[in-house]
């Protein structure tokens, strides 16, 4: 699996540590930007992750703003991302058993670098349980095939 990693100037700090975590643990990843000392649109930074899964170099993306919101809405701009701010451990494990994230947002002044690898580390490990959610997830593609022109 290969992680688009991507954040604005408020999700920066928050960025490197899960991009720290992310080479501990050998996970293969890309970021996209901001650097250090920059003021960006969160706009311009959520497209380019989310460009990467969309175009499939990326299998998922982790994107960081300020509350994870902005890149929330960003990404879930684009067909085929399920993007889910999550502020908890379960919220990114039923994002990913239900819902199939690929796109986890978070917040770099909404969490703590230990809240949010918790939820990188739930998100990354838990797996889709198709069934009865892969028919809604089905819903929720052909609902972008009607509004995604």
């Amino acid at each position: 699996m290969k992680i688009a990693i991507a954040s604005d100037h408020a999700g920066f700090e928050l960025k490197t540590g899960i991009a720290d975590y992310l080479r501990s643990r050998g996970f293969a990843f890309e970021d996209f930007g901001c650097g250090p000392g920059e003021s960006v649109d969160y706009v311009d930074y959520g497209a380019k992750g989310a460009r990467a899964v969309v175009s499939g170099a990326c299998d998922r993306a982790i994107l960081v703003c300020g509350t994870g919101l902005g890149m929330a809405i960003v990404a879930n701009k684009f067909k085929g991302l399920r993007a889910t701010p999550c502020s908890s451990e379960y919220a990114a494990e039923m994002s990913r058993k239900h819902n199939d994230s690929n796109c986890l947002t978070l917040g770099g002044r909404t969490h703590s670098l230990e809240q949010a690898l918790g939820i990188v580390r739930v998100w990354l490990e838990t797996e889709f349980e198709g069934g009865r959610h892969g028919r809604r997830v089905q819903k929720i593609r052909d609902l972008e095939d009607e509004n995604f022109k």
